[in-house]
């Protein structure tokens, strides 16, 4: 159990050992911004944050299932309206076709409105014999390679708050604006199907979807008479990297007297960053948000159970959510001993796969990317280590965006080969799923979904 609650506070991380961070040449400058950031509003709000911990509690119980996604890490160059709608879009297909399949709700989270700040693997970058510091992200530093656009700047905070604030501003006008109408959706998704030479395959799903909105539209159940389907819920996460930033969002909630991060409504800690006496792990285990853990190859079970105590002590149903990220040639292995550990020890946990970073690859032509196989491999991998061990596989957390970029290898629909890569690479740290390869993986998924709930029903 966590016997330090007491002696918690927002900034009791600055007295632990903290990693992937940056050296700011002016620490002054840094303080400055901080401090004007803490006097700004919230992004988001804490009754939102609670809804969202309702929502996952329902999918730690079995009875949802959870769709995380978005871009590998935001940028400013690229932040318009057309990128956040096309986005959405994609997003609100995927989540259609999963709800229909697995006769659950589906929780919709996006790695959005904050994921700026990305780990990396080494703190410098040579180029041509040049070494310069490592990109960490539009909120600290600059992507170009260039001495200057490398150096973290503290000013970056406050763009990437405002930014944050204008993305927020219309992913809710979408959400209750009528843009999230049901049958708007599925429309787009048929057109899809037009298009795609894996249209027989998911013609099924989709037709019985047609078919549903036809007879609730004979019942006289529309969007016109119904609310539910023109308005949808959705959130957003991104990892808790640059904890001056966090800490300085963080408030406490008039009505409750507790903190909450008001970045976003949903933050996780990295693999890298997931030390139980860390300042990283230190800062969540404080705030009353829902909240992740990335677990690899390298997570034991003693660790995971470790963090499980600092981060829910009270085993709150919905509070922690464990995101595997293992590879399709190590995910059969590495997660049935953690299930098992989870398990025998009564915890409340949503588990969620990240299929993305344990497949990252290099081409022959020297772009990093991900093969569309190997990150449905994981993900069926997943769901059948759950389904033999009598648990929940409540959740997928991919990279994606809604353009039709060429990042990731594979999918049925393009068929994108190495030598395509070339053409939109447009990622600024890791491969996404572009936007045919993101509902082509919903359709598939859809399918594993579709036999669980069959199983489902017969044992009921």
């Amino acid at each position: 159990m966590n016997t330090h609650a007491n002696n918690w506070s927002p900034a009791s991380w600055r007295g632990k050992p903290i990693r992937q961070v940056p050296e700011y040449p002016d620490e002054q400058k840094l303080r400055e911004v901080e401090e004007k950031l803490s006097t700004f509003p919230p992004l988001v709000f804490a009754g939102e944050v609670r809804q969202l911990k309702r929502e996952l509690a329902e999918v730690a119980e079995g009875r949802a299932f959870l769709l995380q996604g978005g871009d590998c890490a935001e940028s400013f160059a690229e932040h318009t309206a057309d990128n956040i709608r096309d986005f959405f879009r994609v997003f609100l297909q995927m989540a259609v076709v999963l709800t229909y399949a697995g006769g659950q709700p589906v929780v919709k989270l996006g790695r959005i409105a904050g994921q700026f700040a990305k780990p990396r693997s080494e703190p410098t970058e040579t180029r041509g014999g040049i070494t310069l510091p490592s990109y960490r992200g539009d909120i600290i530093n600059g992507i170009e390679f260039d001495e200057a656009a490398r150096v973290p700047d503290p000013h970056r905070l406050l763009q990437a708050y405002r930014q944050s604030a204008a993305t927020l501003n219309l992913l809710r006008a979408f959400a209750s604006g009528g843009y999230a109408n049901l049958e708007h959706v599925h429309r787009w998704t048929l057109g899809f199907l037009k298009d795609s030479p894996a249209a027989e395959r998911f013609r099924e799903i989709a037709d019985r979807i047609t078919d549903s909105l036809r007879f609730m539209r004979a019942c006289g159940i529309t969007a016109e008479t119904t609310p539910q389907l023109r308005t949808t819920s959705f959130y957003t996460s991104h990892e808790a990297l640059l904890l001056g930033y966090e800490q300085a969002l963080t408030r406490v909630d008039s009505t409750t007297g507790e903190h909450y991060a008001t970045s976003g409504h949903f933050l996780w800690i990295g693999d890298r960053t997931r030390d139980p006496a860390g300042a990283h792990v230190e800062f969540m285990r404080g705030v009353k948000n829902p909240i992740g853990i990335k677990a690899g190859p390298s997570m034991t079970t003693d660790d995971l159970l470790k963090l499980i105590d600092i981060l829910n002590p009270a085993n709150e149903p919905g509070r922690l959510t464990i995101i595997t990220r293992f590879g399709a040639d190590k995910a059969a292995d590495g997660l049935p001993p953690l299930i098992r550990a989870v398990q025998r020890e009564g915890r409340k946990v949503v588990w969620s796969c990240d299929p993305m970073h344990g497949n990252t690859i290099r081409s022959a032509n020297g772009y990093k990317t991900r093969p569309f196989e190997r990150v449905l491999s994981e993900v069926q991998t997943f769901m059948q280590v759950h389904a033999a061990e009598g648990t929940h596989a409540g959740g997928i957390h991919i990279e994606m965006t809604g353009k039709n970029v060429t990042e990731c290898t594979g999918g049925a629909v393009q068929s994108i080969s190495e030598a395509d890569l070339c053409d939109r690479y447009h990622t600024h740290c890791d491969p996404r799923l572009n936007a045919a390869q993101a509902l082509e993986l919903a359709f598939l998924v859809a399918e594993e979904l579709a036999q669980s709930a069959t199983r489902r029903a017969a044992a009921e």
